[in-house]
């Protein structure tokens, strides 16, 4: 079995895969302050849910944009499955073509949507994840990773306000049903929603342009293709996505693992 962990900001996604098949997948909330010790206790009771054990773990592999997070579940990797764990990051084999000014700087988690995406729906395609950072990603029908843009997502965007106003309030992210509201919550769900749907739209529509203009592709066959926590609610007010893959990132780990099993160290990022 393999053991694919996610380390994002906000949450820690894991799943277990037996062959091609998602066995079961939880989320945690990502904690720097927690041990080696804690993580592995905790995901150990998960296990124990659908009866498996730390022994039927074969491999593991980890994708972070936490780097103080790395090495402390790299520990406990060895500690508890008495395995290293294949890493994503500089070195690892992906299968596209990283035009990137500076590859080290990818994150992890854009790396691994991109090849998944990349190999799953094949095509010019554009990669949005709707996680702690809203991020677009642009790959090509013959792998090339051609770059993208990060912004705030709307939990971020919401916890912002909150923290830097003195009469905001904390609000829960539903949709307000209308654009105009007559109350301070509904206004912010406006806002951050409405406002961050149209954000989406507008930045899908100046990517599928630069794409066409530099591959020469038509727009309207540029594929767009959501991820993350609030994709759902995003989708149902545009009309740019294409696809929602809520496993896109697990998949990914587990298409990366195909391409480097064996590797047990970190490495550098490299092209195919």
């Amino acid at each position: 079995m393999l053991l694919a962990i996610d380390v994002g900001n906000t949450n820690i996604v894991l799943g277990v895969f037996e062959d091609d098949t998602l066995i079961e997948s939880w989320r945690l909330a990502t904690d720097n302050k927690r041990s080696a010790d804690e993580y592995g206790t905790i995901i150990g009771s998960m296990f124990r849910r659908i009866e498996i054990t730390e022994k039927d773990i074969d491999d593991i592999i980890i994708a972070s944009v936490v780097p103080s997070l790395l090495f402390t579940l790299e520990h406990m990797c060895l500690k508890f499955y008495d395995k290293n764990p294949i890493v994503v990051e500089q070195g690892i084999k992906t299968g596209i073509k990283i035009k990137y000014e500076n590859p080290r700087a990818l994150g992890a988690d854009r790396l691994v949507n991109s090849v998944a995406a990349h190999e799953r729906y094949g095509g010019d395609l554009i990669v949005i994840d709707f996680g702690t950072a809203t991020t677009f990603d642009c790959v090509s029908a013959d792998g090339s990773f051609l770059g993208g843009a990060i912004a705030p997502g709307i939990k971020t965007q919401a916890a912002a306000l909150f923290e830097h106003t003195a009469k905001l309030p904390n609000v829960d992210l539903e949709l307000p049903g209308k654009f105009i509201c007559r109350n301070t919550s509904e206004s912010m769900q406006s806002g951050l929603i409405y406002g961050h749907m149209g954000f989406t739209e507008h930045m899908i529509k100046g990517m599928k342009s630069e794409m066409a203009k530099e591959l020469g592709c038509d727009p309207d066959n540029i594929k767009v293709i959501a991820t993350g926590g609030m994709a759902t609610m995003v989708e149902s007010g545009v009309d740019c996505i294409d696809v929602i893959d809520r496993r896109l990132t697990l998949d990914g780990l587990k298409m990366l693992h195909e391409k480097n099993k064996g590797l047990n160290k970190k490495r550098v990022l490299q092209d195919k």
